[in-house]
């Protein structure tokens, strides 16, 4: 393995609390982040907003849209930006977008309470380096081929360039087969990640599977495994998404999800007292 300098344990033994608005994660704290694929408009992200407020941390919503196909929904960009943040501002919830280059890293910085990189980009190095020197907290996602190493030095740029707010996302790596999950979930890389470094792990069910009904049984094999959130596809309209409709729980479905998962949560904290 390439030498981790900053990112592992060696460096810093305590767990890392990265701060979102009043959020915290990491060190015991879990959280719930959640919210549509797309921000399609204000009605929607509205909407999704209020209905999940009670039952959320943190307010996810993609204004610009990495697709496999140039001829898929883009977002709406600065405009989705706008939407999103207004739809936190109402609902109380500091909110987390996608960047996708160095040229919006500022613009977006200003609008979010948190920056996400997605897998695609996980080694857009310069990129990293960009969120690296900026103050605002980091989300960084794991490449769809990346090995644990490949993540860890990934954050390893980040916190070279000074921000030390990183928060690494397991969302299933590419396998043999497509016919049942859209990704395969690599739960094992839960408490090897909390092994090796001090940086806050949270895993996203949603790509992992690309199946609204394998959501809960992987989102409870996370919290098990010492995930210190789940981030969560929501939907008020599924069948009529943009993107991503499969994986997304209605915001019904979600709230009783939370709710299960809070129970869980408790339980293996009991036992671990």
């Amino acid at each position: 393995m390439e030498r981790l300098h900053l990112v592992s344990r060696e460096s810093r033994a305590r767990d890392t609390i990265v701060q979102v608005g009043d959020v915290k994660i990491g060190g015991g704290h879990k959280v719930y982040i959640a919210g549509p694929c797309s921000v399609e408009d204000a009605e929607q992200i509205g909407e999704i907003a209020q209905a999940i407020k009670d039952s959320t941390h943190i307010l996810r919503g993609g204004a610009f849209k990495p697709r496999t196909s140039p001829y898929s929904f883009q977002g709406l960009g600065q405009e989705g930006l706008c939407l999103l943040r207004e739809a936190g501002r109402l609902a109380g919830l500091p909110v987390v977008t996608e960047v996708m280059s160095e040229a919006e890293v500022e613009g977006v910085a200003d609008s979010v309470d948190m920056l996400q990189i997605g897998a695609r980009n996980m080694q857009n190095y310069a990129l990293l380096r960009k969120v690296g020197a900026q103050k605002k907290p980091v989300l960084l996602k794991r490449g769809v081929a990346a090995t644990i190493e490949e993540l860890l030095l990934s954050a390893e740029y980040i916190l070279a360039e000074g921000n030390t707010q990183v928060v690494l996302c397991e969302r299933g790596i590419r396998t043999f087969s497509h016919t049942y999950t859209r990704n395969t979930l690599d739960i094992s890389a839960v408490p090897i990640l909390k092994q090796i470094t001090h940086l806050p792990v949270i895993v996203d069910p949603s790509h992992s599977s690309g199946d609204w009904n394998l959501i809960e049984p992987l989102s409870k094999a996370a919290l098990a495994a010492g995930a210190d959130g789940l981030m969560i596809e929501v939907h008020n309209r599924p069948d009529q998404a943009l993107s991503d409709g499969p994986q997304s729980l209605k915001p019904e479905k979600y709230r009783a999800l939370v709710k299960k998962l809070n129970r869980l949560v408790c339980l293996l904290e009991e036992e671990n007292r």
